[in-house]
């Protein structure tokens, strides 16, 4: 089974209203039965999109690979003993992107990244009005929640890449988690695969598709939307070929900002965590503790932020 793929310009101006109902419907069920869809014409430039794949992978190969080769990490699992597993670690190279990167003299690629990410920011608040019309809320509803708290949104860009592993099995790409925050945008490889979303208890590949963005929910769209939308598992498995280029891009609530159920959807009827309900917290909160169980089930972390 395929991760479901939306071309996102049937919800524009030029689309009709039969194609536009019938994508924001479509959309809808995505985030509900997936919590992931793959983005087609998105509105962002090809010619931009092949600049960001040639600077990423040139700043790894001159900036991060020789390092990557001598890390602990490398060497304990060239060290590892048949059969036994590395815990507690990720296969991965990780650098994040903010608005301001002036610790990274390649002036190339943190223009080429600064432009990228300023269209990213766009698609962002593009897909959370997608979001509101499709949940029934006031236009601007999630990016006015994350916006709280006397602080502006959060919005970081971690760009990693996932080596050729020696020893696959005996490590993971990335740990299976769902993300803490908002609205996920991510432009993976265009070949080499890795990255897995669980669905009705069955891992599928989330499939390498050329310049689309993959958008995936995070635990605060749960929230805000009462359980109607899912933020989803999901995990990155090394392999032994290949260098798999992840961007991924996070636009998640200020720290100060408070998140609760929408009450429209409180009112409607939502999932709701079972038993007990989505709690009313500030995100600095919830992130203290997903910090320390990031990689453990989710809805401990609803009721221990509640005990706060």
């Amino acid at each position: 089974m395929a991760i479901p793929v939306v071309d996102f310009s049937k919800v524009g101006n030029g689309a009709s209203p039969e194609e536009r109902a019938a994508t924001m419907a479509l959309i809808a069920k995505h985030c509900e039965e997936w919590g992931f869809f793959q983005l087609v014409n998105h509105g962002i430039s090809e010619e931009l999109l092949e600049r960001v794949k040639k600077v990423c992978t040139e700043f790894f190969k001159l900036e991060r690979e020789q390092n990557f080769k001598q890390s602990p990490l490398f060497k304990s699992l060239s060290d590892l003993p048949d059969g036994q597993k590395l815990e507690n670690v990720d296969w991965e190279d990780v650098i994040t992107l903010l608005d301001h990167n002036s610790l990274i003299s390649c002036l190339h690629f943190r223009d080429t990244m600064a432009e990228y990410r300023a269209e990213l920011r766009k698609l962002a608040g593009q897909v959370m009005e997608v979001m509101d019309e499709n949940l029934g809320l006031p236009k601007s509803y999630i990016k006015n929640a994350f916006n709280s708290g006397g602080e502006e949104a959060f919005f970081g860009t971690k760009v990693s890449h996932y080596p050729p592993c020696p020893k696959p099995e005996m490590v993971n790409g990335l740990r299976a988690h769902t993300d803490a925050g908002g609205v996920i945008m991510l432009f993976q490889d265009d070949v080499v695969g890795g990255l897995e979303v669980l669905k009705d208890g069955e891992w599928f590949d989330v499939q390498p598709m050329r310049n689309s963005i993959v958008i995936n929910t995070g635990d605060q769209v749960e929230v805000l939307s009462n359980g109607r939308y899912k933020s989803a598992w999901h995990r990155v498995q090394a392999k032994p070929d290949g260098n798999r280029r992840s961007i991924a891009s996070f636009y998640n609530p200020s720290m100060k900002a408070t998140i609760a159920p929408a009450p429209q959807l409180v009112e409607n009827g939502g999932v709701g965590v079972e038993a007990f309900g989505y709690p009313e917290f500030v995100f600095g909160d919830y992130m203290s503790v997903y910090a320390e169980q990031k990689f453990d089930p989710k809805e401990p972390r609803f009721q221990a932020v509640r005990a706060m």
